[in-house]
């Protein structure tokens, strides 16, 4: 298993609210790893962060929001409030990773995107993920996280700001997620070439 698949792949978790509160924990580790990092480190550090939170948000937008629509008290207004806060933390993910870690203003922009990200998951904690255990039996959230993970798999791995529906995801998420995928290769063979 490739070291960037790790993030994705630490737990047993058979309940969406416990593995996605893994998740947003791990996010956490990762931006601290990316600030302590140092300038030889810090570019598989981002490397990770960038896979982790882009899978990790379309897999939401896929499999949890769709269903937080029809299962919590308010689900359309949480949901879409969700989505437009994961939009901006796209669009600031987006041009981190554009610029990279070796771009100048790097640690505020990654502070920026730090804040959004922190706020966003606290969100979705507070207003989706604690009425999500409330309404839904175990069964429930272990099919949700069967399915979580079954579509991390294949999520791509960079992010892609204006594609936050189910819809937009299951349409367009294979053949972007095939394209970071080789871009991801392309990256890795460069680097290790260097």
């Amino acid at each position: 298993m490739r070291e960037d698949d790790k993030a994705t792949e630490r737990t047993d978790d058979g309940d969406v609210v416990d593995l996605l509160l893994r998740r947003h924990a791990l996010i956490r580790d990762l931006f601290d790893e990316v600030e302590r990092a140092g300038a030889e480190e810090r570019p598989g550090a981002f490397r990770r962060l960038v896979r982790l939170l882009a899978v990790h948000e379309t897999v939401e937008e896929e499999i949890v929001h769709p269903y937080a629509r029809h299962a919590i008290d308010g689900g359309d207004e949480v949901v879409d409030d969700r989505l437009a806060e994961e939009n901006e933390a796209k669009q600031l993910l987006m041009d981190l990773d554009k610029h990279g870690p070796g771009a100048p203003d790097f640690l505020e922009r990654l502070a920026l995107l730090r804040g959004a990200v922190t706020a966003h998951a606290r969100s979705e904690e507070r207003y989706e993920f604690t009425q999500l255990r409330a309404r839904t039996t175990p069964a429930q959230r272990r099919a949700l996280a069967a399915g979580l993970k079954a579509a991390e798999a294949v999520a791509p791995t960079h992010p892609h700001p204006g594609v936050e529906s189910a819809t937009e995801n299951l349409l367009l998420g294979p053949p972007v997620a095939l394209m970071d995928r080789v871009r991801d290769a392309i990256r890795r063979t460069t680097a290790e070439r260097n």
